[in-house]
């Protein structure tokens, strides 16, 4: 078996103890890359740096209470701080992130771990900054796009000249679905340094549980027909859809939506006003290991978002035996791509939620064949083309650096 590689995964999209499952999704692909043996692994997720500590302050409190280092899953996890400036942030996070990252790196190499490649999860600004700290260290890089940082940061013309640039810096680029590669081509990348691997399923985390026990479990009705929605609680994931959907479904429709955030409020004022908030209950947050449960429960999960790059949902409810209604965008349609899976929506409205869940459950798929649906997207092919885009990387850096 060949060395070990020594990644240096860089990201401001990592869980920490204050925010567990702020990007669940990079911790999991990095995990399944420990387990082959072949990779040994650091963390650098940078937080930005705030004063005070305490719920008043929201997120930025949860910044600011981040320890700066902790050990996840044996991983160890460096959070350093850089300054997120009001207004005029957006465009000089991504040097403000590799700066205040860059002495936490070399201390890193200074102590032993000289790491043979950047691993950088997405493209601005995390991406850019990977590439400065890449250039200032003498080291290969690679990025990986989640979505947003393609689908709708891009808009903006500086930050898109940046994505650019790293693009063209980069030894590799990622996507996790084929939509945001094609995406980062039109901009005017390489085509030649673009590769998309798909976000896997954790099959022994997500299995299917016995329906009625699990609405026991959480205290749902038994015979009632359960949507779940999950996601932040913002507009872009669309809970609302789902609650305005409510008054043209069947009465006894229950409405469960797990998650937190900013829009809690307005979404129970949303369905007060249109007399559904009876059937409408708030789960929170709830831990990935109790996810299986909430989707074991459920008929059908809802995602109405306007934006996705590829919907780890998806593919965790499909896995406990649960199809998706979702919206027909970005790497969604890659995921919902047979009728065992789920429907897509013909439009993001309530009553294109109405009609694709009619159509859904005039013709509802067995459990069984979901679960089989998800098992087509294990971990293994992903892990594998890291691994062989990784070498590959290091090995062309070797016969580059050979010919200096």
């Amino acid at each position: 078996m060949p060395s070990p590689l020594r990644l240096l995964l860089f990201s401001s999209l990592y869980p920490s103890s204050q925010r567990p499952i702020h990007g669940i999704f990079v911790e999991t692909r990095l995990r399944e890359l420990i387990k082959t043996g072949q990779v040994q692994a650091q963390v650098v997720a940078p937080v930005p740096w705030f004063p005070f500590t305490g719920e008043r302050w929201g997120e930025y409190g949860q910044f600011a209470a981040t320890p700066r280092r902790e050990v996840r899953n044996g991983l160890p996890v460096h959070h350093p701080r850089y300054l997120l400036v009001p207004k005029v942030g957006m465009n000089l996070a991504p040097y403000a992130m590799a700066v205040g990252a860059l002495r936490t790196v070399r201390r890193l190499q200074r102590e032993g771990f000289d790491f043979d490649l950047i691993d950088a999860h997405y493209y601005y600004p995390d991406g850019v900054a990977a590439s400065l700290l890449a250039r200032w260290l003498g080291k290969p890089f690679v990025v990986t796009a989640r979505g947003t940082d393609l689908n709708l940061i891009p808009r903006y013309p500086f930050p898109r000249k940046l994505i650019l640039e790293t693009a063209r810096r980069a030894d590799a680029s990622i996507g996790v679905c084929q939509a945001l590669m094609d995406s980062l081509r039109d901009l005017g990348a390489d085509a030649a340094k673009l590769h998309t691997l798909r976000n896997g399923v954790d099959l022994e985390r997500f299995v299917p549980e016995p329906r009625d026990q699990a609405r026991r479990r959480l205290g749902l009705p038994d015979e009632a027909p359960i949507l779940l929605s999950v996601g932040h609680l913002i507009e872009r994931k669309g809970h609302h859809i789902a609650i305005e959907a409510l008054p043209q479904l069947a009465p006894d429709t229950l409405l469960v939506i797990a998650g937190g955030g900013s829009e809690r409020a307005a979404l129970e004022r949303r369905a007060a006003d249109l007399g559904v908030a009876g059937r409408v209950r708030f789960a929170g947050v709830v831990p990935q290991s109790d996810l299986k449960w909430w989707y074991s429960a459920a008929d059908v999960l809802a995602l109405c978002s306007s934006r996705e790059g590829w919907a780890n949902v998806l593919l965790e409810a499909m896995a406990c035996g649960t199809p998706v209604l979702a919206t027909d965008i970005w790497g969604t349609p890659e995921v919902v791509s047979t009728p065992a899976a789920g429907v897509l929506m013909p439009e993001r409205s309530a009553a294109g939620f109405v009609q694709a869940l009619q159509r859904l459950l005039s013709s509802l798929p067995e459990r069984a064949a979901t679960r089989r649906h998800a098992e087509t997207f294990s971990w293994d092919a992903t892990t594998q083309g890291q691994l062989h885009l990784f070498r590959r990387v290091l090995a062309r850096k070797l016969v580059e650096q050979s010919g200096d």
